[in-house]
């Protein structure tokens, strides 16, 4: 069972929500998340989360997101307030009034439609568009791309072919194409960056 926001009162139907409740998992590619509850916070309600955006201004007038659980299971649910502490976000969701209630969205990622995510330009990219990608170098695969990891103003490539581990700088001079509807990363690697 898929919970819409819209269909809960907030008087009554949401002190029972069961935070495992179940609806078929979702394809995790149709969703983009921008945060995830960690915790609860006070008495009334609110949710302590990780930002996941670098956009963190798109908050501002976002009403419906969708809580997606671990197991895939998600909830439609709508922001009533929101403001910044520290590099966290606090939440407070309508109909989630107290601490039992909020307790049922945490661990959860706070999503939104892939259609709804922020523009960006031609030669950016978002996390999950890279995760999956194959690095090609030299007509040989290296491998796939796992993840991405920050290091102060740098970002690199975390690929793995199964047996390696590799980081590979994510920048224009080594990664000279990115065809994401392809899955498909082409780079020129410097010599013994891979033996590092």
């Amino acid at each position: 069972m898929e919970v819409n926001a819209d269909s809960i009162d907030p008087k009554d139907s949401t002190d029972s929500i069961d935070p495992t409740y179940s609806t078929d998992p979702i394809d995790s590619t149709d969703l983009v998340a921008i945060a995830k509850t960690v915790r609860t916070r006070g008495l009334k309600g609110e949710l302590v989360a990780e930002i996941l955006t670098d956009f963190p201004q798109r908050f501002e007038g976002l009403k419906n997101v969708i809580a997606v659980a671990q197991d895939g299971t998600r909830a439609d649910i709508k922001i009533a307030d929101h403001w910044f502490q520290k590099d966290r976000i606090i939440l407070r969701f309508k109909g989630f009034d107290s601490i039992e209630k909020a307790e049922a969205l945490v661990n959860r990622e706070i999503c939104v439609p892939e259609d709804e995510a922020v523009e960006l330009e031609s030669d950016e990219f978002f996390d999950w568009q890279l995760e999956g990608c194959k690095v090609i170098a030299d007509g040989e695969e290296i491998g796939t791309v796992t993840g991405v990891m920050r290091t102060g103003a740098n970002e690199n490539l975390e690929v793995t072919n199964g047996e390696t581990d590799y980081l590979i700088p994510f920048v224009e001079a080594i990664c000279t194409k990115v065809d994401i509807e392809n899955k498909v990363i082409t780079a020129e690697l410097p010599e013994g960056l891979l033996d590092l």
